[in-house]
């Protein structure tokens, strides 16, 4: 039987390749550790019925073999790409390039106190660890704040390592000390006292600027979610008015119906066709703000595991997640039904349909919770728009009085 391939989380990413150079230990899922793979129920079947799976890049390039379900991991080639790959080093390598050398573990940017106590250490190994969560900055820009404090230093080094985090304080630091051991293999390892200011030399602030704007500047997915007649597209359209109308920021609309004649032609209305299609605009999404652009979804996104998902997709991509519920009550949606489609519904004629023959799960996180019923469409928008405001995202003005008075009553 064929081995199936699956690309897994970037954390599990992270976790096969220090397996793989031998930084760490294997197996995956073993008792008690904290270096996991999960696949997909479909996956690990016929993973389970061939006796392995095969862990694939998002580019589908065969990176590790991991016997099933055991969790043994042979690796089979190196990631190929991504900004300073050339600094991703094995253990081995880096013991053989620069063995003798103080090594220093770096997981934020450098500050002027700390690169001045770096120089005294003589020849250093700066070992940015820079996996999944670990680092305070994104990974490219600490590696780049690194290299940046390395050209100040007498003779100073880098390489990166994929040290991800697992949301386990005491498990990452066992990790992380087995990984940093593993790398200086016996030279003496430095670690760094905590700052006591956070000034930094000019090029690495600029790094930090660039790499953390403020919360106005940052790339932004506003995600409506709410029954079909609940007043979320009509919501999402006026935000988006609003915020071009003041031209602070340019918007991209991201609306179910638009999506799916387009992005998703062709997909069904069945519940894995219609998380699919809400895959694929959280999906775009995620990669507007990852160039601090602004989406706007509007999408019914009744499941919270697939919501979870565009949230995980925004995070990864850097830009920040804005969750609003438009919670207006089943009954009113039922009685708006301009397009007919609660009808349709409770004749048996669209199946599983949210509200009715499927289930809403309604969101426990949503940043702003807003409810139309009986509301004009500027008195509801004001909801979201002072959750913006107060977040920090969006320095948007309320609307005139005069503006926009009509009652809320579509999608």
């Amino acid at each position: 039987m064929p081995v199936p391939q699956y690309s897994p989380s970037s954390r599990e990413l992270d976790d096969v390749e220090l397996i793989v150079s031998g930084a760490l230990p294997g197996p995956l899922n073993a008792d008690g550790s904290s270096l996991t793979l999960h696949l997909p129920a479909t996956v690990e079947e016929t993973a389970v019925e061939a006796g392995a799976v095969e862990i694939v890049d998002p580019e589908g390039l065969p990176l590790a073999r991991v016997s099933w379900p055991d969790g043994e991991v042979t690796g089979l080639s190196s990631p190929a790409y991504g900004p300073f790959r050339r600094l991703y080093l094995t253990p081995s390598h880096t013991r053989k390039a620069y063995a003798g050398r103080t090594v220093v573990p770096v997981t934020d940017a450098l500050t002027t106190a700390e690169i001045a106590e770096i120089a005294d250490l003589g020849p250093v190994l700066l070992l940015a660890l820079v996996g999944h969560g670990t680092p305070a900055l994104s990974p490219v820009a600490l590696l780049r704040a690194t290299l940046l404090a390395a050209e100040t230093l007498p003779d100073a080094a880098v390489v990166a390592v994929p040290l991800a985090s697992h949301d386990d304080a005491e498990a990452d630091h066992a990790l992380g000390v087995a990984v940093v051991e593993a790398y200086a293999g016996g030279d003496p390892i430095h670690a760094l006292v905590s700052p006591a200011s956070d000034d930094y030399p000019a090029e690495i602030a600029a790094v930090i600027d660039s790499d953390q704007p403020a919360p106005e500047d940052q790339g932004l997915v506003i995600f409506f979610t709410g029954l079909s007649g609940s007043g979320k597209s009509t919501l999402a359209r006026a935000l988006m008015d609003r915020i071009l109308e003041q031209g602070a920021r340019t918007v991209t609309s991201l609306d179910g119906d638009v999506v799916r004649r387009n992005l998703s032609a062709g997909l069904t209305f069945s519940k894995e066709d219609r998380e699919t299609n809400i895959r694929r605009i959280g999906w775009v999404a995620a990669e507007i703000s990852r160039h601090g652009g602004l989406a706007v979804c509007s999408p019914i996104a009744p499941f919270d595991a697939t919501r979870q998902d565009v949230r995980r997709y925004v995070d990864d991509a850097g830009g920040a997640f804005f969750l609003v519920h438009v919670a207006t009550p089943l009954e009113e949606c039922e009685r708006r039904d301009r397009k007919g489609l609660y009808a349709k519904a409770r004749a048996g004629e669209i199946p599983e349909f949210t509200g009715i023959s499927s289930p809403y799960e309604e969101p426990a996180d949503a940043d702003v919770r807003v409810d139309t019923t009986g509301r004009s469409i500027e008195e509801a928008l004001e909801d979201v728009v002072n959750g913006l405001r107060e977040a920090g995202y969006l320095t948007v003005e309320s609307a005139r009085p005069d503006q926009n008075e009509g009652r809320v009553g579509s999608s």
